[in-house]
């Protein structure tokens, strides 16, 4: 039975990702190592806690003896990376804690991997495997036309997508140097349910809900492509069972908007089904984020022609889906946005 370790896995994607594998898969063990930072949450995780297949393990992947001590006990053949400080404005007001866990956290792993599965010299254990999660924001920004392929140069533009291109490249130098099976994959911005309010999405979802202000960075016409969080989950376990040694996969939902037309989406559709006090009376713009990309966009070409993945969920329904999730789940966002995540909003946009 192969055993793969989620790191990362009680955070928003790794935590999808997890209840993906254990409801597609009976003959799969999962561990879960995370710190638990406020991006953590065990609720997420409520579905696995009694599967028999799923062990929790709170951990720093930049501890070697906890990381290694997972490895002997387990026996772990698959590594998925999840882990990392995700968020580019606090990157910017504290870039250390990104070089930390993001590049030192995985060259961490790496290590570790490498002397468990290393047979003898450029050969290691038939079927194992670590896939790094990286973003598209390591290519930096797009002009009006144009997408990111797997070709583009990595062209970071803030701390926290220069920590991510920093652990990629280790991870491809570690297939260079001692042939050690990887893949890299490297999406455009998820959505769906669990995703902490600090990103675009479950922040505007959250304001809403609160009749409070809407921040929105500059003119909101930067561009993003969206992904729904299973779609990526999809991705991801196909590319950990198939993909190249050593190739990056570029996985985008060929779903591009603007922030604004988010925004304005959400206020629309809460607005006609729930409450309809609301407005774009909310939205309030401020100053932008400091190396601000304008546009993101990705051919996802690769995956689709090599692994035949494409991207299953139509934004208009995948966004109602999210929407809905969230008021389905006050009571989530109740326990996620207290206490520490009040004073980081008052830090970032100036009021609660």
């Amino acid at each position: 039975m192969k055993t793969i370790l989620v790191t990362g896995g009680a955070g928003f994607i790794g935590s999808n990702f997890i209840i993906y594998l254990l409801e597609k898969y009976k003959d799969l063990n999962v561990i879960n190592l995370d710190k638990l930072t406020y991006a953590g949450n065990m609720e997420n995780l409520k579905n696995a806690e009694n599967n028999q297949q799923y062990a929790f393990v709170q951990a720093d992947i930049c501890n070697k003896e906890d990381v290694s001590a997972l490895f002997v006990r387990y026996s772990i053949d698959t590594v998925i990376n999840f882990a990392a400080e995700s968020h580019v404005d606090r990157s910017i007001s504290d870039p250390e804690i990104f070089v930390r866990t993001n590049i030192l956290g995985t060259i961490n792993l790496l290590n570790i991997a490498k002397n468990a599965w290393q047979i003898e010299e450029d050969q290691f254990q038939d079927g194992v495997k670590f896939l790094q999660v990286s973003t598209d924001e390591v290519y930096g920004s797009l002009g009006e036309t144009g997408f990111f392929t797997e070709k583009t140069p990595i062209n970071p533009h803030s701390p926290y997508s220069s920590s991510k291109a920093s652990a990629d490249l280790l991870v491809s130098a570690y297939y260079d140097t001692y042939k050690l099976p990887v893949n890299i994959t490297r999406c455009s911005n998820n959505y769906g349910p669990y995703q902490f309010p600090e990103k675009l999405i479950p922040l505007m979802i959250n304001n809403v809900l609160a009749h409070k202000e809407l921040p929105v960075y500059g003119d909101g016409k930067q561009v993003r492509d969206w992904l729904y969080v299973e779609d990526h989950c999809k991705a991801i376990d196909l590319v950990a069972q198939k993909g190249v040694p050593g190739a990056v996969y570029n996985i985008g939902g060929h779903n591009e908007h603007t922030n604004i037309a988010i925004v304005e989406l959400i206020i629309g559709y809460i607005k006609n089904r729930v409450d309809a006090e609301v407005g774009e009376h909310l939205i309030k713009h401020v100053t932008d984020r400091k190396g601000h990309d304008k546009r993101y966009g990705i051919d996802p070409k690769k995956i689709k022609d090599e692994l035949g993945w494409y991207p299953e969920t139509a934004f208009d329904v995948g966004i109602q889906k999210t929407i809905d999730w969230y008021l389905e789940n006050k009571e989530w966002l109740q326990h996620v946005t207290s206490g520490a995540y009040q004073s980081y909003y008052s830090e970032m946009y100036g009021k609660k």
